[in-house]
């Protein structure tokens, strides 16, 4: 089994990380987008162009399925990468978990991009999923960015105001960007008010992973340890998993997956490919 995964850089990593742990089994390829990023502040039809061209580097490999691990090239790129390659190639997207959130009552935050908060793509979501639950959309310029340099000082700063601007009696926090997820126990540190229920954090991940399964008709199969192969696509090259990468934990499990079971995997790099 082999499944691909796609993003403009490390956003992928926590969808990629969940089907490792559905499928230790199954090949994976990441590709990214590290010479065209950020993908956030490009307009439509860039972010489509972008797009399109990391997915044919990874379709290229043929893969079973192609993730859509990223809420922006989700939102633009979606109906062009599926009229590409499906049906050969199912592709699946990603939408922030505003659904699961809003069924657990109110009141909520969305912390997002500046781009897609206010954006009418998330008010629509709100509007079909959310109707009649407090919303707070919080914009976190910097964070995204941040991660992806796994800055820890820019991350503290970007979430610490972030924190600021959402409401101390919410429920729970929908991570509606890819890279956030990537930082959820550092994001219930800086929201958790003392005294107060656990505050509950929805990505999207686990479930996109397991939509993944279901489209090419397979189960969960969880072992003790990765067997599956790994390759990194950046910006159309083959080159080793970036080291920022390692400094979260679901880059840590990716590179200690059966990277030596598939000849032409690549190993984690020495910094290749980086900013």
């Amino acid at each position: 089994m082999k499944i691909a995964l796609m993003d403009s850089g490390t956003g992928l990593l926590p969808t990629a990380a969940a089907v490792r742990r559905l499928r230790p089994d199954a090949d994976l390829i990441l590709s990214t987008d590290p010479d065209g990023m950020p993908w956030g502040p490009r307009t439509s039809n860039d972010v489509i162009a972008h797009a399109l061209e990391v997915a044919r580097a990874a379709a290229a490999h043929a893969p079973e399925a192609l993730i859509v691990a990223c809420n922006t090239a989700s939102v633009h790129a979606l109906p062009a990468l599926r009229a590409e390659l499906e049906p050969a190639i199912p592709v699946i997207g990603t939408v922030p978990a505003i659904k699961p959130a809003a069924a657990g009552g109110g009141p909520i935050a969305i912390w997002a991009t500046p781009a897609t908060t206010g954006s009418p793509y998330q008010r629509d979501l709100i509007e079909r999923f959310a109707h009649g639950v407090d919303v707070t959309g919080v914009p976190c310029p910097g964070l995204a960015d941040a991660v992806e340099q796994a800055d820890d000082a820019a991350i503290d700063a970007a979430i610490e105001a972030a924190a600021r601007l959402t409401p101390r009696d919410i429920h729970a926090v929908v991570l509606g960007c890819t890279h956030y997820e990537l930082l959820a126990e550092r994001i219930r540190a800086a929201l958790q008010q003392p005294g107060a229920p656990a505050l509950t954090l929805h990505g999207s991940a686990e479930a996109v992973a397991a939509q993944a399964l279901r489209r090419i008709g397979a189960e969960p199969a969880p072992a003790a340890a990765p067997t599956g192969g790994l390759r990194v696509i950046l910006s159309g090259r083959t080159a080793g998993l970036p080291t920022t990468a390692l400094a979260y934990a679901e880059g840590r499990l990716l590179a200690g997956s059966g990277t030596d079971r598939a000849a032409d995997a690549a190993l984690v790099g020495d910094g290749a490919g980086r900013r």
